[in-house]
């Protein structure tokens, strides 16, 4: 099933025309469970990884012998998820509950050395031909038109042994011809937010607008203008005891410039940090946002961005369903030099 986003709340541009020169696209890519093939665009799907090539793996010395197994995880979700849909007011049964506390327990994988090459996850793969906003196969490293991304999981890495170790690796898909049926995994996982579900995706275009704080200093401050004014408005009106029933005002941030859950292109969001430079670390060129891993494809903040298709359905059971978790249930950017998208990747967690 498609996935549609609603109008938004207003135009921006007849509010802010300025904002014309600074429109963009991103894809979203609206995962949802299913049953992804190796030919399909996917997140926790199966690879077109040849058969003949070295699977991904972490070789930066950590602890990785303690953990959940990954098929506990998926065991977790799905009873838990059973459970709430068979009983909605009620949920989990004693005997899901006992199922539940099983799949918690934590495994020693056997004679697991720090130093022993770890599989990586695969997290998601994008073909060109299903997403808009991936690099074409002009600005794809060497004419590739297949995005793969992997990352280790355990927290156990960069200067304060506690960061993320991300993997991204472009191929032409018409190169690959046996492909690997049963790639390594690991035997236990530091976080079951490394953990995906198998989704399907479902692309679509929506029009863009960079981050406030990104924009001409004198647009930024009359759209903070803007919103307080909106915010006090609608303080006022509760006062009165007026508009109790209605929604909250439309704001930049979260209705009108960045839509939220996972997409290719587009602009980044600093909404927790201040925005940062992102150059390329091998030739300096300032890096465009490739992809945005996110926990959530919506919250109560940014409710106005739920597909048509989801409305009524409730956001504590279907809003994250890759079983994806990035920080503190937050989103990951990751960027990509325009100059030549081999150079290495930068990320950040907002």
């Amino acid at each position: 099933m498609r996935r549609t986003t609603p109008p938004r709340p207003l135009d921006v541009e007849a509010l802010f025309p300025e904002l014309a020169a600074h429109r963009g696209t991103t894809t979203r890519l609206h995962p949802r469970p299913g049953a992804p093939a190796v030919e399909d665009s996917s997140v926790g799907g199966p690879l077109l990884w040849p058969a003949d090539e070295p699977w991904p793996v972490c070789t930066e010395p950590h602890p990785h012998a303690r953990g959940r197994r990954p098929a506990d995880i998926h065991r977790e979700r799905a009873t838990l998820h059973a459970a709430w849909r068979g009983d909605p007011e009620h949920g989990p049964t004693d005997e899901d509950r006992r199922i539940v506390d099983e799949a918690r327990q934590l495994h020693h994988a056997p004679d697991e050395a720090a130093t022993a090459p770890l599989p990586l996850i695969a997290l998601a793969q994008l073909y060109r031909r299903d997403i808009p906003d991936l690099p074409d196969g002009r600005d794809g490293p060497d004419g590739c038109d297949l995005l793969q991304v992997f990352w280790c999981p355990f927290d156990a890495h960069g200067p304060t042994g506690h960061g993320m170790l991300l993997d991204l690796r472009w191929r032409r898909s018409d190169e690959v011809t046996d492909v690997l049926t049963a790639p390594p995994q690991p035997y236990v996982v530091g976080f079951e937010g490394y953990v995906p579900e198998p989704c399907v995706l479902h692309p679509e275009r929506v029009t863009t607008y960079p981050f406030a704080g990104l924009l001409p200093e004198e647009l930024c401050a009359r759209i903070d203008a803007w919103e307080e004014a909106q915010e006090e408005a609608a303080e006022e009106a509760e006062e009165n005891g007026e508009g109790e029933d209605e929604e909250a005002p439309a704001g930049y941030q979260y209705d009108l410039s960045i839509p939220p859950g996972w997409r290719v292109g587009g602009h980044a969001s600093w909404h927790t940090t201040d925005p940062a430079e992102m150059d390329c670390p091998a030739c300096a060129t300032p890096m465009h946002l490739l992809l945005t891993v996110d926990t959530s494809e919506w919250d109560g903040g940014s409710g106005s961005w739920r597909p048509l298709e989801d409305r009524g359905l409730p956001t504590h059971e279907y809003a994250s369903p890759t079983g994806v978790v990035v920080g503190r249930w937050g989103e990951l950017n990751v960027f990509a030099c325009p100059a030549d998208p081999a150079h290495p990747h930068r990320w950040s967690i907002q």
